[in-house]
């Protein structure tokens, strides 16, 4: 069925553990660090190539139906966000249901009040086994009492507890962390009014319908009033990445003169592993490439974005991510007129880098850069960050000690 592209959201719930603040306010919308909750969770999530969002409403749909301008403009890549209103109370398996029409085959599914950081690649991108219906990624948390315990064997669940037993209320446990993948043939089980947790997936996990995946990155439920005032630190913290900028021609593949569709392209060794490993430690991944060869007319920009999609495509399968591409197709002695003039994204210039930074809310000293060409270094010290030159071989063998180190200094 091809990679995941869609995310619904969960945005209708009542939020009532936090009184009068949400009186008004869902609480997906409720402020953290001056942005709404639900802007952090689409930046994090369309580092996936998630690029079609569907919000789940139900209570004061109104407010998030005016907040979609500006959550479209607040985020660094283009994704396009519709609503879906429930049309009475519905439950999370009931708002699954008044959306059925307006699901893809496979989406993922978000609870819009709830932050997991997890590797999602796989999940979205790896062949599905014979009577899969829903991928979830799970927590284990220290005290699971506020939260529905799951049962697993090995990677499948079995089963689902509303809470745990009374001699577990004080103890940890695995819990749904509300990242879901499912398979759209789920919403045949569920009515206009049902809970998904409670209706529908216990019984996909009787059948054993589900996979689960232990995550181990940070997590946080704003529900309760504590939480929502820890967030106001932690998240923009969390989220302030360290970022591994990639040259691509050289680097990420093997330059070959004009790689411009997937049948000319041939990757690095170890070049998915080391987005990969990235990805794993947390950091943001971007390419920045020159691609004359559109101004030379060796292919199109068109070309070129559906081999990036496919680029991206192999690198989730490969429990990776890149978050965002740039590139430059104009060249002062271009054949085409229509890209012949200079551009400060061309390197040496940093205008790719300088771009990508504004967008993604990037530290310059937490940056590094990984080129073959001296361009690549000026380019690099043009924008702020340390450049790296790769000499061929290994990418990972040379990338991982930078990003070991990098992460140290966190």
């Amino acid at each position: 069925m091809g990679v995941v592209r869609q995310c619904a959201v969960l945005v209708g719930g009542l939020g009532t553990r936090l009184g009068q603040i949400v009186a008004d306010v869902p609480k997906p919308m409720l402020p953290v660090d001056g942005r709404p909750f639900l802007s952090w969770l689409l930046q994090d999530i369309s580092r996936f190539g998630i690029d079609e969002v569907l919000l789940l409403t139900g209570h004061l749909s109104d407010v998030v139906e005016r907040a979609i301008p500006d959550l479209v403009a607040g985020l660094p890549r283009a994704m396009q966000i519709d609503v879906c209103r429930e049309p009475v109370r519905a439950g999370t398996g009931g708002a699954l249901h008044h959306a059925a029409d307006r699901l893809h085959d496979r989406f993922l599914l978000l609870n819009g009040d709830s932050f997991l950081d997890c590797v999602l690649g796989p999940a979205l991108a790896a062949p599905w086994e014979a009577g899969e219906q829903g991928r979830l990624m799970l927590r284990q948390v220290p005290d699971a009492s506020r939260y529905g315990v799951v049962a697993l064997d090995g990677d499948r669940i079995t089963a689902f507890q509303a809470r745990p037993n009374p001699d577990q209320a004080a103890g940890g446990g695995v819990i749904n962390g509300g990242v879901y993948v499912l398979d759209r043939r789920i919403v045949d089980r569920a009515g206009p009014q049902c809970s998904l947790e409670q209706d529908v997936l216990p019984a996909l996990a009787s059948e054993g319908g589900l996979q689960g995946t232990l995550q181990d990155g940070w997590f946080i439920d704003i529900g309760i009033p504590d939480d929502l005032a820890r967030a106001q630190s932690e998240l923009p913290r969390r989220l302030a990445r360290p970022a591994l900028f990639l040259d691509r021609d050289g680097v990420c593949n093997v330059d070959h003169g004009w790689v411009g569709t997937r049948e000319r392209f041939e990757w690095v060794p170890g070049a998915k592993r080391a987005i990969a490993a990235a990805t794993r430690l947390g950091f943001h991944v971007f390419v920045v490439t020159n691609q004359s060869g559109i101004a030379r007319g060796h292919y199109t920009e068109a070309d070129l974005h559906a081999l990036h999609r496919w680029m991206l495509d192999e690198v989730l399968a490969a429990g990776g991510t890149i978050d965002d591409f740039r590139f430059c197709p104009y060249h002062p002695e271009a054949p085409l007129e229509a890209y012949r003039r200079v551009s400060d994204w061309r390197k040496p210039g940093p205008g790719m880098i300088v771009d990508l930074m504004r967008a993604w809310r990037l530290d310059p000293a937490r940056c590094i850069m990984v080129g073959d060409q001296p361009t690549d270094m000026q380019a690099a010290a043009a924008a702020g960050i340390e450049g790296h030159l790769f000499g061929g071989g290994d990418l990972f063998a040379f990338v991982h000690p930078l990003l070991q180190r990098l992460e140290a200094s966190r």
